[in-house]
């Protein structure tokens, strides 16, 4: 597969996701066994119409957006992009934004009162909600462009999750997190097996934390992750929560236990709570590994132009060797 598809069905992947799921966001799994989604539906939570996507989507276009006008990471150019979103729409369905997460937003204010980027993020443990991991899908395309198959051996690349990650969420937590994701992805872009995947990368992020002492007590946060029976968990044992922890497990999950890209997003969706956080992430995830997502939830998201021509920017940006490779 090209990987001009392979963009188009990651980035799309959580789009749609995030829109199945901001029609119920914080309704709870009781509500949602009764009344589950099967199909993209409008309005609800935030009034608004079908294919209507969140800040989760809008802050990944920010960043795609990005990489795609400097062919690099620039982490003022990012936080530009956050800030046209945040006081202007842009990179939204309608030109308004309905919804940024707490983190997000005091990141963002610090930026415009003149902090360096990398001095934004918050920093505290209470501060790791899932407002960097929602936004990173089209990041771990990048360092399979710029370092290869196994940019996951290199800390240059782990720095830069880490930075993209400080913008907003800079506690350890929320580091390793991104770190976990971004090596899911890799491993996918990779060729590496289904029942793999998660024991490959993990294995990376191992190393990378072996080297660097500072993550240890943090990583084990994840630890349910690192285990085999992971995939065997009931669902009421799977929280689904704005906590990064509990969106990253809910997300590989959902994925784990799903054989196609459908049936992985409603399964998020209806575990309730965070759903279109939870099911973005684990769209992007199901977006890149199966693809076939369903054409008509395409056609029914807002503003294609935008999203198209990011895509279309992006690809251009880092496909046939554009970027500097290490």
């Amino acid at each position: 597969m090209l990987m001009k598809q392979k963009i188009y069905n990651t980035l799309y992947g959580a789009i749609v996701a995030d829109a199945l799921g901001v029609p119920v966001e914080f309704k709870d799994r009781n509500f949602l066994k009764q009344n589950p989604v099967t199909d993209m539906t409008g309005y609800g939570t935030y009034n608004l119409p079908k294919g209507s996507w969140s800040d989760d989507s809008s802050m990944m276009l920010c960043l795609a957006d990005s990489i795609a006008k400097k062919g690099t990471v620039d982490y003022d150019d990012i936080m530009n992009n956050f800030s046209r979103w945040f006081n202007n729409g842009d990179f939204t369905p309608d030109g308004k934004l309905f919804d940024i997460g707490l983190s997000c937003r005091k990141s963002i204010m610090n930026y415009l009162d003149g902090i360096e980027p990398l001095e934004c993020g918050q920093k505290s443990e209470a501060d790791n909600g899932n407002g960097s991991l929602m936004r990173i899908a089209c990041l771990p395309l990048y360092l399979y462009e710029k370092f290869g198959p196994d940019a996951m051996e290199s800390w240059e690349a782990f720095e830069i999750v880490h930075n993209v990650s400080r913008l907003t969420h800079a506690h350890f937590i929320s580091l390793i997190g991104c770190d976990i994701y971004c090596a899911v992805m890799l491993e996918i872009l990779k060729g590496t097996d289904k029942d793999d995947l998660l024991r490959s990368a993990l294995s990376k992020v191992e190393g990378y934390v072996i080297e660097h002492y500072k993550f240890d007590k943090f990583y084990l946060k994840y630890k349910r992750l690192t285990k085999k029976d992971f995939v065997n968990l009931k669902e009421n044992k799977i929280r689904s929560s704005g906590y990064i922890v509990d969106t990253l497990e809910a997300a590989m999950w959902c994925f784990l236990n799903s054989t196609n890209y459908r049936d992985c997003v409603l399964k998020a969706v209806n575990l309730g709570s965070d759903t279109d956080t939870v099911a973005c992430v684990a769209g992007s995830i199901a977006g890149l590994y199966y693809g076939d997502i369903p054409a008509e939830w395409i056609e029914s998201i807002r503003n294609k132009e935008c999203i198209d021509l990011i895509i279309e920017k992006f690809s251009a940006a880092i496909g046939d060797g554009k970027i500097n490779s290490k």
